[in-house]
This record gives structure tokens, sequence and C-alpha cells, in this order.
């Protein structure tokens, strides 16, 4: 996933000076990108502003230094829904990055591009189960480490794939009822967030 995307995402809802979209991408944005230097998001809007994706406007501010303020352009809006629109590829990680950054914007934008990508990782992830879950799992252990506990290894790998395997199957019903609200155009009914 490229950062440009995330800051096309973003700037397409309103527009944003390079302080507040760091500090989105230091709060909020972990969930789309946990590694994202802040002097990146100055030098991607650099080179955005360079293809004509973005403009700015200076922000006066008293007693702060001035903020340029950024919006996409027609140009920025048409890379927008390039992205969108070309070909998505699921990574071996299931509830990837990319896959949540298109998500957001997609749906908002282009309701058959979110089908389409909707429906590529779901049929991916149903394709890594058929040939994943039932795997034979047993680890082999030559000449271990002094003190390895082959039973509590074995227990242990046992532990993540179970965690694993449960973690997939709710991203498979998830995508699955997604894809269905899509079909019917159904964007009214988010069930209330689980309590812990």
């Amino acid at each position: 996933m490229k950062l440009e995307h995330v800051l096309l995402r973003l700037l397409a809802a309103r527009p944003y000076s390079g302080y507040d979209l760091r500090k989105w991408l230091s709060a909020d944005g972990q969930f789309v990108s946990s590694d994202i230097h802040h002097s990146q998001v100055y030098r991607t809007l650099a080179r955005m502003q360079e293809r004509g994706w973005v403009a700015f406007r200076v922000d006066a501010r008293e007693r702060r230094p001035d903020a340029k303020v950024y919006r996409l352009t027609d140009e920025g809006q048409a890379a927008l829904l390039a992205w969108i629109r070309s070909p998505y590829e699921p990574t071996s990680r299931f509830s990837d990055p990319d896959f949540t950054n298109r998500f957001l914007i997609t749906v908002a934008l282009d309701r058959q591009a979110a089908v389409r990508l909707v429906t590529t990782e779901l049929d991916y992830r149903l394709r890594q189960i058929a040939t994943q879950r039932d795997r034979d799992r047993t680890v082999v252990f030559d000449d271990p480490v002094p003190g390895l506990d082959p039973v509590r290894r074995q227990w242990a790998a046992d532990l993540v794939h179970q965690w694993g395997s449960a973690s997939v199957d709710r991203w498979v019903a998830w995508l699955q009822d997604v894809l269905r609200r899509l079909n019917d155009d159904d964007k009214t009914s988010v069930p209330p967030p689980e309590t812990a």
C-alpha cells in the first residue's frame, strides 16, 4: 500500500493540512499503516503536488506558523478513481491495510468496484482456507536446542492455528455480509458495536 493512496482517500473527504494528516496517521491511521514517519507525509504531498494531484492554499495563523491546506485536484480525483478501479491483489495476510484503505473509499465512490474488491478478497480467503485449513501442522524436531519442550511447542502451534482459523472465519463471514449488503445496496443496517 502506498502512502499516496491513503492521502488521496483522506483528501477525497475534505482538505487537510500536512500537520492534520500527520496527526490522523499517528492516531486513526495506525490501523491503516503503522510505520509511516511524519517526514514521509510532506515528501508524499510534494510528489502529489508535482503530479498535479493536489493543490494547496496557505492558511495564515496567529502566533503559529502558517499552514498549507491541501485539497484534491481534478487530476487527483482521476488518480483516486484509477487506483480504486485497478486490480486488487490480496496478500497472504487477511485484513491487510491495502484492502482496508481501498474499501473505505471504494464503497463511497464506486459500488461496483467495491463489489469486485470484496469478491476478490473473499474468493482468495476461501481458496486459502480450502488449501491450508486441514494441512498437516505437525512440528518436526531434529536436534532441537536444549530445554525445548516438543509437546509445548506443538501445543503453542495448535493454539495459534486455532486463533488464526477463528479469525479468518470471522473475516470471511464479515466479507460475505458486506458483499450481500453491497449487492442489495443496503447501507443503513450497521450492527451495534460489540461490547467487551
